[in-house]
């Protein structure tokens, strides 16, 4: 939410608009009458310099810079005061609130509204009672006569203690204000700032409320620590590059993007900074724009965040949800600007500089209430203690303090009368010490009691021994006092958003295909808009394409509506940067009567509009043959060559697995020196590129090719992934990169149809733990290994193809020695959709996976089981095992 900018345009004062008929070079000027004259101009020398340096000086210290001592701007401090002021522990009206801050801050009603609104949806300060409006959706709080506010019991706790403020008078000198609020907390981290003055800006993301104790701790302690932003939003957030908060530092946030099904996408969290609102307009544009697909958007937001995205038909979900990042406000960057006003002038710091500061500044302040608290325990005990001798004494009985002619007699009788006992005393005795005496009530005299006199003395020296304990462990005192704060008030401040590592995503490969490209071979044009020529592929409309020419020539464009280029393509499709899988396998003659090459190649980048060329360059050069395939497949070519006398050979065959993928610059192998009539397809290949290395990383739940992350191993086009959840559902899919996860993942490997899993499960049907051997399935359909009771709990899932299981057992039972099972020998592999074996009857605590006893010998190549994993005939629900008594 971003906060009020609070700019507002300082009227000239009239006497900066007086004429000055000095000559001089002002840069201003007034013309009475409109008429401009070498006798009507007046010059204003140096007033803009002057008053705009006031002006700008007067909105970055007063206006939108917080100051770092409280991490307040001025309009909120004011209205917390105000609030202290009025404060009984009951609900105030918001205009009142308003009206009691108006004797401080003098820029009208609507500033003051607007902040304390602002203040209230924080959450930390104040208490709020009525309709304050939503930070999720953006509408508006109600008005001020309708909803009602109180400081909340931190703030009363943490913010105020007018022994410590430093107070100067309000601006028309009729009331006093703190120049800033002893607060003992990192306020300004925990909230946030916004504010932008005169050429200069702040922005500081808030934190969280526990997160900012433990760093506290760790600061007194002398620990390293380290913050991240925590927003009340919730989504996601790469801290990469958030650079301890420093000016320049750079976040990502992101929505939190649910799939509820395959047709329909739930956003449950938004960015910070933005709404329900701005995010669904965001997405309705991207949709118009083409760069998503989707039916419809449902705001069902209320207390929390529900956005539903109904997607087209035939559109993928794994994908829209990348191009929602891409292409809407789902995926920002929020940019750091840590300025603060410190000694009266704005200074640029870290984040970890200013809860250095806040916490320092706690530290001074939990010692300076010691001190007033242990000089006021001090006072009350030295006047017990003097009471409880003019008392004893009698010394108000004297017949000459009673004869006294005046008040200095009788002062000066007492003070000598005290004087044996002044050195039991913890001060000097003053006049005013005395007078105090004197004011005692006869009935206080009469009602004194020395034993409840003593207790009192009892006590207060105990207080100030305590109290100078703190002192002499200061350090142990503020922590203490901070983890009693996480104590009373961090139960309900969890942290919100999710820090996490963002996978970068690229536009053009998410963008959707809601172009079809086609080419007009007769008239050399390309584009989007012909619709009646060849169709070529779908494409978006960011995409680049790439052009192969009969010469041999290529190049790169952007995709557009219509270009020209010319008659002479041979192939057009999509390009991708980066693709080292496309292969391109070229038969081409060098010049008109030259030698035939023949070569493969990739193409990973290209400048756009540049031409490169697959031959030598030679004049007359022509391409004879030209393939592209996705995976690198090499197939084999049948070359038909021009009857020649005395030639043998007229036709052979190629096989382009032969030739070894090199740069697009390469001259190529000599084919034939002959010359070549026809070249035709004989046989699709397989790919000569091998297996791709896959890996899974878990931070951002996505597969890549470049090494982050878990290896799964080599997988090939046919090739399964195995996800299993901790719900114990377990389904397959393709290793495509756009495949997105969840983040409950128990394992996640390439699928081995000839795998035999082990599984010890708690039962909740019948109550007891089973074991069960079984084969996991191909299928993208979901299943759990357990059964569809969502109480079954998992306790064990090996692929051990003989594994050695220890049960230990709880409860009445835990006397009782752990149970040692085979599970090859004690239960046979049957379905997935079979229960199992019962193990004990007995309460089981734990189950774990021991050192097997033997291994399995490699799987053979027809993947038939072992005679060890031949199913069993024995009964599978009813049968009591060993171990059951």
């Amino acid at each position: 939410m971003k906060e009020e900018d609070e700019r507002e345009e300082e009227r000239l004062p009239d006497e900066a608009m007086e004429a000055n008929t000095t000559e001089g070079t002002g840069g201003g000027y007034v013309v009475p009458g409109g008429a401009i004259g070498a006798d009507s101009v007046r010059h204003l020398p140096g007033m803009y310099q002057s008053w705009f340096l006031d002006y700008a000086s007067y909105v970055i210290l007063e206006r939108a810079v917080p100051h770092i001592n409280d991490g307040l701007k001025p309009v909120q401090r004011r209205i917390l005061h105000a609030m202290r002021r009025i404060d009984d522990g009951r609900y105030n009206k918001v205009a009142n609130v308003v009206g009691q801050t108006m004797q401080f801050h003098p820029h009208g009603d609507a500033s003051i509204g607007d902040a304390l609104v602002q203040l209230g949806q924080k959450d930390l300060l104040i208490d709020c009672q009525g309709n304050w409006g939503n930070i999720l959706t953006g509408d508006s709080a109600a008005a001020p006569r309708y909803i009602e506010a109180r400081l909340s019991r931190f703030a009363l706790e943490t913010v105020f203690n007018p022994k410590t403020t430093v107070w100067k008078q309000s601006y028309d000198g009729r009331n006093r204000e703190p120049v800033s609020l002893p607060i003992k907390f990192p306020l300004l981290l925990a909230q946030g700032a916004e504010g932008i003055a005169v050429g200069l800006s702040s922005k500081i993301l808030p934190h969280n409320f526990n997160e900012l104790i433990d760093a506290s701790v760790a600061c007194l302690r002398g620990e390293e620590f380290t913050l991240y932003p925590d927003f009340q939003t919730g989504g996601l957030v790469d801290v990469a590059k958030y650079n301890d908060g420093n000016r320049g530092g750079m976040v990502k946030v992101r929505a939190r993007i649910t799939k509820v099904d395959n047709r329909t996408l739930a956003i449950t969290e938004i960015p910070y900074g933005y709404t329900t609102g701005t995010l669904i307009d965001s997405i309705i544009k991207a949709n118009e724009k083409g760069k998503i697909k989707i039916r419809k958007v449902d705001d069902n937001t209320a207390r929390e965040v529900e956005i539903l995205i109904h997607l087209a038909p035939g559109v993928s979900s794994d994908k829209t949800i990348d191009a929602l990042y891409a292409f809407t406000d789902c995926e920002k960057s929020v940019y750091m600007n840590c300025c603060v006003i410190e000694d009266n002038k704005p200074r640029f710091m870290s984040v970890s500089e200013v809860l250095r500061h806040s916490t320092e500044q706690t530290l001074g302040l939990l010692r300076t209430e010691l001190e007033i608290e242990r000089s006021e325990l001090r006072e009350e005990l030295f006047y017990a203690s003097l009471e409880r001798i003019f008392i004893e004494e009698r010394i108000y009985k004297d017949k000459e303090f009673e004869q006294a002619p005046d008040m200095d007699a009788a002062v000066a009788h007492i003070d000598r009368r005290l004087e044996p006992f002044k050195p039991r005393l913890i001060r000097e005795v003053t006049r005013e010490d005395i007078l105090k005496l004197m004011e005692i009530k006869m009935g206080r005299i009469l009602k004194f009691n020395a034993d409840r006199n003593d207790e009192q003395i009892a006590r207060l020296k105990g207080e100030i021994e305590r109290v100078e304990h703190h002192l002499s462990h200061l350090t142990d005192y503020a922590v203490a006092w901070f983890e009693g704060l996480k104590k009373k008030y961090g139960a309900d401040k969890p942290r919100r958003t999710e820090i996490r590592s963002f996978d970068r995503v690229e536009a053009t490969k998410v963008a959707e295909a809601n172009e079809k490209l086609y080419i007009d071979r007769e008239e050399g044009f390309v584009g989007t808009g012909l619709k009646k020529a060849e169709f070529v592929c779908n494409c978006s409309d960011i995409d680049d394409i790439i052009l192969f020419y009969r010469s041999g020539v290529y190049k790169v464009m952007r995709v557009s509506e219509k270009i020209f280029v010319g008659q002479d393509v041979i192939y057009v499709n999509v390009f991708n940067r980066n693709d080292t899988r496309t292969i391109y396998n070229v038969i081409y003659r060098d010049g008109r009567a030259g030698c035939n090459y023949i070569k493969r190649f990739a193409v990973t980048g290209s400048t756009r509009d540049k031409e490169y060329n697959v031959t030598r360059g030679t004049e007359g050069s022509r391409i004879l043959y030209f393939s592209a395939n996705p995976n690198g497949e090499a197939e084999t070519v049948k070359v038909i060559l021009k009857p020649k006398l005395r030639q043998k050979t007229l036709v052979f065959e190629k096989d382009f697995s032969e030739i070894l993928i090199k740069g697009r610059t390469s001259l190529g192998n000599i084919l034939t020196r002959a010359e070549i009539h026809k070249i035709s397809l004989k046989q699709r290949g397989s790919s000569t590129l091998g297996g791709r290395e896959v890996w899974f990383d878990r931070d951002v739940l996505r597969l890549n090719y470049d090494g982050r992350g878990e290896a799964l191993g080599e997988f090939r086009s046919d090739d399964r992934i195995l996800v299993v959840l901790q719900s114990g559902e377990f389904y397959t899919t393709g290793f495509d990169l756009s495949n997105h996860y969840e983040d409950n993942i128990l394992l996640i490997e390439r699928y081995d149809a000839r795998k035999t899993w082990t599984a010890v499960y708690f039962d909740a049907d019948q109550g007891y733990v089973y074991l069960k051997r079984f084969p996991s399935e191909d299928s993208e359909k979901r299943q759990n290994l357990m059964g569809d009771n969502p109480r079954h709990r998992l306790f064990l899932l090996t692929d051990e193809t003989y594994p050695r299981i220890e049960v230990t057992l709880g409860g009445h039972d835990s006397y009782r020695d752990p149970l040692t099972i085979e599970a090859a020998e004690f239960v046979g592999v049957k379905s997935v959709k079979a229960r199992g074996k019962r193990v004990t009857t007995f309460t089981v605590a734990s189950v774990d996976e021991l050192e097997p006893t033997h291994h399995a010998p490699s799987p053979s190549s027809d993947g038939e089981p072992s005679a060890t994993d031949v199913p069993s005939e024995e009964d599978e629900d009813g049968q009591m095992s060993l171990f059951e008594e």
